[in-house]
């Protein structure tokens, strides 16, 4: 019986990959997917951030679309009254969250020839808003500035005229 010889191939006659090139492309594979979720880390912040302005812009526009309804009163005669204080009221449409208003004169802006129960106040308010919250169990708040004309609106205007019977 004879016995079978083996020999060697040739280096470039081997199928496979060696060691180092599977490491080397096992380690680029989980660079490539670091980075890929990075981007979606990334974007989801992104996301995060553009829906709290969104509640942020929302809260505002209602608070400040509450105050041009209610900040001032309009009075039996027609005309417009001082600012009423505003404490702890809640912000419609968002639950949870409050404001606080303080509204000052500005004593540049009183009319001379206005007459009634609104003449000698001031035409233009500044109004500081603070906004309350509570997030992840810590409150929070906000506060800005903005000037707004002692005035009530027409719909406002309206509603009182029309529920009247005048």
């Amino acid at each position: 019986m004879r016995r079978a010889k083996f020999t060697r191939l040739p280096r470039s006659a081997r199928g496979g990959f060696t060691l180092i090139e599977v490491l080397l492309a096992a380690g680029l594979l989980v660079a490539g997917m670091s980075m890929i979720l990075g981007v979606f880390n990334f974007g989801s912040a992104m996301s995060r951030t553009a829906e709290l302005r969104s509640l942020a812009s929302g809260t505002v526009e209602a608070v400040m679309h509450d105050l041009e309804e209610t900040l001032f009163p309009l009075l039996e005669d027609g005309n417009v009254g001082a600012p009423i204080p505003i404490k702890d009221r809640p912000v419609p449409g968002r639950k949870g969250v409050i404001y606080s208003v303080t509204a000052t004169g500005h004593e540049a802006s009183v009319d001379p020839d206005e007459f009634g129960l609104g003449a000698g106040l001031p035409r233009e308010y500044v109004v500081e808003v603070n906004v309350q919250w509570q997030s992840s169990g810590v409150k929070k708040s906000e506060t800005w500035s903005t000037i707004m004309l002692r005035e009530v609106p027409f719909g406002a205007r309206m509603r009182k005229l029309l529920g009247s019977g005048s």
